[in-house]
């Protein structure tokens, strides 16, 4: 980030929008935050500040929805998840930073046209679907930080209303996001910059609670999926910048 008050009030407007959508919607802060996020603060940093504040949240809904959880179906799920985290965060070190930021955009923009699809998926059913969607989400989560999409495809094939997804994807969130941290460290970021992500993220969060109930569930979810869409697409165009 560059010297000024500019880049933080950036950073805290993103933290802020994607802790308020992931209380809303249970998994909405990783699209809307992590294209923002990797472009303030580079892919690595973003990625794993998004982890932190995508776990944080979560946890904190954790507390009032963790009756409503299905461990059952969410045991599979997470364990495959825990598994390929690793492969993504060595994936990640690999690239070079524009073809990470290349992949990061080409990822968020992939998951949200599949979601805007509402793509149903035989693969995607069923302990096999748990499984399937828990490695994928896992993966993608250690390396792009954006690990709902897949688990948010199982629940649209198994036929949950967002009132049964909520508490479940805010557990996931909790075990995908925690692995991640681990193996990826935490950011390397200043006091100030921490200071300015904590306060934008418990605003963002007392909004999103504010909110809930309010908001019709079908425009907030238009508004997440067109701010990550759009975030993606800037993410893809600065990285094939970078690579020509």
């Amino acid at each position: 980030m560059t010297d000024g008050w500019a880049p933080e009030l950036l950073l805290a407007g993103v933290v802020l929008l994607g802790g308020c959508v992931q209380w809303l919607t249970g998994m909405g802060f990783a699209l809307v935050a992590v294209p923002g996020l990797v472009l303030l603060l580079g892919p690595a940093q973003g990625v794993v500040l998004a982890n932190c504040a995508a776990g944080a949240i979560s946890a904190f809904g954790l507390v009032d929805g963790r009756r409503a959880v299905r461990l059952p179906v969410m045991a599979p799920l997470c364990l495959a998840a825990v598994i390929t985290v690793p492969a993504g965060t060595w994936v990640a070190r690999q690239l070079p930073e524009p073809a990470l930021l290349a992949c990061l955009g080409a990822l968020v923009t992939g998951a949200v046209a599949l979601v805007m699809r509402g793509l149903r998926v035989p693969a995607l059913r069923g302990g096999r679907g748990a499984v399937v969607a828990g490695g994928l989400g896992g993966f993608m989560n250690s390396a792009a930080g954006v690990g709902g999409p897949p688990v948010s495809l199982y629940a649209l094939n198994a036929g949950w209303t967002v009132r049964e997804f909520v508490p479940n994807a805010q557990f996931y969130g909790v075990v995908v996001n925690l692995v991640s941290v681990t193996s990826n460290g935490l950011p390397r970021l200043t006091a100030p910059v921490w200071a300015v992500a904590v306060t934008a993220l418990a605003v963002g969060a007392l909004a999103g609670r504010a909110l809930t109930g309010r908001v019709p569930e079908n425009r907030a979810r238009a508004l997440v999926l067109l701010l990550a869409l759009a975030g993606g697409l800037s993410a893809l165009a600065k990285g094939f910048a970078g690579l020509t």
